[in-house]
């Protein structure tokens, strides 16, 4: 009779196999829970920077994520849009760092003045004075006429220039149309047009030149200073 022959039976193999898959298993299964994990994690520090009519709780208020939510699954962007909704902000950058950290930067729009109860913007917009906003100038008179041109050039006016003055007075004449009186915290007083404003930019110096005395400074015309006796 033929010998039979034998089967081999790889029940070796089939064990390397079956353990093989039983790893993948455990590794996917370790990496979906370290997932899910993680994205539960929470932000844990908000950090404000720029701001000075806006509170902290109020831009993380209106950011939402007053509650602290996830931070994986918490957009920039979407703090970004909620924010840009105020009207009193200009330019808002997120930055999300290591140890669920949130840093939001926060360019505030400039407050040219207060102008029949409301504050005056650098966009032109009129806003209830909410925040009781006091270092801006007193605007006196009606710029109905020349708002837009007042806006834009008066923006270009620096912010601690700006925060000396406490009165802006319409007060044109024959000559020039866009002329403004200017009340200084200090006393004096200046008179320059929409043309020439840049000029009071360099009010520090031309301050410091006084040697304390008070006078009228006259920008709008020659550029001389008639010092009161």
């Amino acid at each position: 009779m033929p010998e039979k022959k034998k089967i081999k039976v790889k029940v070796k193999k089939r064990r390397l196999k079956v353990k093989k898959i039983l790893v993948t298993i455990l590794i996917m299964g370790i990496l979906v829970l370290s997932f899910l994990y993680i994205k539960r994690l929470p932000i844990t520090n908000i950090y404000i920077v720029g701001n000075n009519i806006l509170s902290d709780k109020e831009i993380i208020d209106i950011s939402g994520i007053g509650n602290y939510p996830s931070f994986i699954t918490t957009l920039g962007s979407n703090i970004k849009d909620n924010l840009m909704e105020n009207n009193y902000i200009k330019e808002i950058k997120v930055q999300k760092k290591i140890w669920g950290k949130v840093y939001i930067y926060v360019t505030e729009k400039k407050v040219l003045a207060l102008y029949n109860d409301k504050l005056l913007l650098e966009d032109g917009l009129l806003v209830d004075n909410n925040y009781n906003v006091m270092s801006a100038p007193i605007l006196i008179g009606d710029i109905t006429s020349i708002k837009e041109k007042f806006i834009k050039k008066f923006s270009l006016v620096d912010n601690d220039v700006l925060l000396k003055i406490s009165e802006i007075s319409y007060v044109p004449n024959e000559v020039d149309s866009e002329r403004f009186s200017l009340k200084m915290n200090d006393g004096n007083l200046v008179y320059v047009t929409l043309p020439k404003i840049t000029k009071i930019n360099k009010y520090n110096s031309i301050y410091s030149g006084l040697e304390g005395k008070k006078g009228i400074i006259y920008l709008d015309s020659g550029d001389y200073v008639e010092v009161k006796e």
